[in-house]
């Protein structure tokens, strides 16, 4: 359902996730029993949630998480893999190639380091920061209108509670708490989106201009 056509490629991350991302200490070990529904049917679901033919930035991927699952649910969609220390980078470099997805390309950065780089329209995030400091790499990552979809815990709604200024600060003119994938998952994924502001956005202009 949430993988189409692309299921078996699905089932063929998770056996390299439970091989080779447990080998190079990306997964522990103790996830590999519940990698599909808790990890890669989970960031799956949240395709629902972001536009066709969207410019997707996935920021800390890591082992993949959420963009790779994304891009086998969504075909229509162009995601960048964001990931800076090289061990995780390569992985995800191999991962593409092994499972031959287009649309998909992996560049070893932070986040801060892509300030000066085209603006998406997403930014997604999962087990990245806290909503305060991760908004602050991400919007300014994003173009007017577009938004921060970060996959987040049951702390959501406290870390939203003390980040709201800084939201503010940083020009997000909207910001929900959702869930994905009732009716698929036992557990829905719960979702934070961020909608910057196109005033937002242009007071960072500014501020980038001010500084350089």
């Amino acid at each position: 359902m949430v993988f189409g056509a692309r299921r078996p490629a699905a089932e063929q991350y998770v056996a390299w996730l439970a091989d080779q991302g447990v080998a190079r200490g990306l997964i522990g070990p103790r996830e590999v029993p519940r990698l599909w529904e808790r990890h890669v049917l989970n960031c799956g679901v949240v395709a629902e949630v972001i536009a066709a033919g969207a410019t997707v930035r996935d920021v800390g991927s890591g082992a993949g998480l959420p963009g790779v699952p994304l891009a086998l649910a969504r075909p229509d969609l162009r995601i960048e893999l964001v990931e800076p220390l090289l061990r995780r980078a390569t992985f995800l470099t191999e991962t593409i190639e092994r499972l031959g997805i287009p649309g998909v390309r992996v560049t070893r950065a932070r986040a801060e380091e892509l300030r000066g780089a085209a603006r998406v329209e997403v930014v997604t995030a999962r087990a990245v920061a806290p909503v305060h400091k991760l908004a602050g790499w991400c919007l300014p990552l994003l173009r007017p209108g577009g938004s921060l979809i970060a996959l987040k815990g049951a702390r959501v709604h406290d870390e939203l509670a003390a980040a709201q200024d800084e939201l503010r600060r940083l020009g997000a003119s909207s910001w929900e708490v959702s869930e994905c994938g009732r009716g698929i998952l036992a557990e829905p994924t719960t979702v934070l989106r961020v909608v910057l502001g196109d005033a937002g956005r242009r007071g960072q202009a500014d501020r980038d201009e001010g500084g350089a």
